[in-house]
């Protein structure tokens, strides 16, 4: 694409193989995280985290962790990483720099009470009922800047919001149809062999 120059660049400037000061500092005050996993076949999932600032704890310039709490029960990213070790994260910051920040390296599930015994401070969930039934300890390969040029600036509206409710409307319901539309799918199934 006529562009190795800049990509080198890039590489030289912009790519650490640990976090520096300034990449903790962000992400300690993060409240957000994408995560991307494939498995061993290299199927790919992305997904969503969020938490409190701090919710993601570095450890030190080469190690970072996120807890993996109750979901949907699929453990997806969970289930990559047993049999593929590689993650990619992405922190954005869409209200106060307008920022993000790859990290990119290999992982590690481990038990909340494990990794406590090792790292003292790991944070304590901050939401009643909130447990965290793993770590994802990442162990980090690149750290390097996403610019802001594409990325919006959001504001924050009020924390009206509860966290961790099984009431289905209030987590989403079936905005999308999807469960809708595989009831009426089975439905026209069941109905095609009875005559």
């Amino acid at each position: 694409m006529g562009t190795t120059e800049r990509a080198d660049r890039f590489y030289r400037d912009q790519m650490l193989d640990h976090l520096n000061p300034a990449m903790k500092e962000f992400v300690a005050r993060q409240e957000m995280l994408f995560v991307a996993t494939a498995d061993a076949q290299g199927e790919c999932d992305s997904s969503f985290r969020s938490g409190p600032p701090g919710f993601v704890h570095v450890i030190d310039d080469h190690t970072l962790a996120y807890p993996e709490y109750r979901g949907n029960g699929v453990f997806a990213s969970a289930g990559n990483v047993v049999q593929n070790p590689h993650i990619g994260l992405m922190f954005l910051d869409f209200e106060r720099d307008r920022i993000g920040l790859h990290v990119n390296g290999r992982v590690k599930v481990t038990e909340d009470e494990r990794l406590r015994s090792h790292v003292p401070r790991l944070p304590l969930p901050q939401v009643p009922g909130q447990r965290a039934l793993m770590w994802m300890v990442v162990r980090v390969e690149e750290a390097y800047i996403h610019c802001r040029k594409h990325i919006p600036h959001l504001r924050r509206v009020g924390a009206g919001e509860s966290w961790g409710t099984d009431d289905t409307l209030r987590k989403g319901g079936d905005f999308f149809g999807a469960k809708e539309e595989g009831q009426a799918r089975r439905g026209t199934a069941a109905g095609v062999g009875r005559s």
